[in-house]
């Protein structure tokens, strides 16, 4: 029994992507393990040559997925940008899955992250004893990715400090990374690239160096603008990530989600789906993937401790909490909405009751 709590991407979808790495016909480009055409098909879901069914990992506009991969056979960078939620990482993992079969070459950038951890760091016992070395040299992700022509994923990128943000612009450009200690270069292998992501609303972003911005294709993902689709996204996220927590799924999933997603977009949008009432906007992203944690915390919830009754009662903390971010503003929103709106409205009348009883 595989005990890993979370699996990369290429190990949870090894059937497909041996599937459509058997299509020897259609060109690759240098170092990847099926073309591009295979990659989008992984990504957006279809059929392999040999007629295995591919599963969608990203529902939304074909044309983004297809532009970032034809970047990333360039030999230009690739920033997927968008608010949180909107399948930033999701889709980064995904590719670089696809397209080298290793997702876990990743720099998870912070506000403490220094240049150490982007370009590489020293075995101090080893430098001390005998002095800078490459057997004393520490390789980073990115270090690995260039030597070995792979990608390399840097998540949340403008979370860094600017000054360590502008790191990157000599690999960028140059295609190597200095090593001054020993007087040497790393060149980048082909099939070497940068797959980062960024967001511009949470609180403590970095912006983004204008030289540094020049050497990114930027592709934006934004959050699904149609109720019915993000609907689907979460009903799918939701399947997977309670069979991985050996989650009962009950057979009202898609009702609830639909009702929770409602009330993230009506908040979201600052007027209910008619357009008839206007709202006040909590200061949360109430975000596709805010929707998905509150659906798996509810199914938790159900299971542990109501007999697998999925309901208003097992959803209700997990909503308030996600709504509730700042305890003045968001908790004044969420009260508005709950007797201009929620409570007028009988399929909603036990979230009302539930979600009241805890703001």
């Amino acid at each position: 029994m595989d005990t890993v709590l979370r699996q990369p991407a290429e190990k949870r979808w090894s059937t497909e992507l041996a599937a459509l790495k058997m299509d020897s016909q259609s060109p690759r480009p240098t170092g990847w393990q099926m073309s591009p055409k295979a990659v989008v098909t992984y990504l957006m879901g279809g059929k392999a040559p040999d007629g295995t069914v591919i599963s969608p990992k990203y529902i939304g506009d074909r044309r983004l997925i297809e532009t970032a991969v034809a970047t990333l056979a360039t030999d230009r960078a690739l920033l997927l940008l968008g608010v949180p939620g909107t399948a930033k990482s999701w889709v980064s993992e995904h590719l670089t899955a696809a397209i080298t079969g290793d997702s876990t070459l990743l720099i998870q950038c912070t506000a403490g992250t220094d240049e150490n951890q982007i370009r590489y760091g020293w075995n101090y016992a080893k430098l001390l004893a005998d002095g800078p070395s490459r057997a004393a040299l520490v390789p980073t992700p990115l270090f690995r990715a260039m030597e070995t022509g792979r990608l390399c994923r840097l998540e949340e990128l403008t979370r860094m400090g600017s000054d360590v943000q502008d790191t990157l612009i000599t690999v960028l450009s140059e295609k190597l990374l200095p090593i001054p200690e020993l007087n040497e270069a790393v060149y980048a292998e082909r099939g070497f690239n940068v797959i980062a992501t960024a967001n511009n609303r949470d609180k403590g972003v970095n912006e983004l160096s204008s030289a540094l911005k020049r050497r990114f294709n930027v592709v934006v993902l934004p959050l699904p603008d149609d109720m019915k689709r993000e609907v689907e996204i979460v009903v799918q996220r939701v399947g997977e990530m309670a069979t991985g927590l050996d989650l009962p799924a009950p057979k009202n999933v898609p009702e609830e989600v639909a009702r929770v997603v409602t009330i993230f977009r009506e908040l979201r949008n600052g007027c209910t789906e008619d357009r008839k009432i206007t709202l006040k906007t909590p200061t949360g992203s109430l975000s596709t993937a805010e929707a998905i944690a509150v659906m798996v915390g509810g199914l938790s919830q159900a299971a542990w401790f109501q007999d697998g009754a999925l309901d208003a009662e097992a959803l209700g903390a997990n909503l308030v909490g996600a709504i509730v971010k700042d305890p003045v503003q968001d908790r004044l929103a969420l009260s508005e909405y709950l007797e201009t709106v929620l409570k007028n409205r009988r399929d909603y009348s036990a979230y009302y009751h539930s979600m009241t009883s805890l703001v």
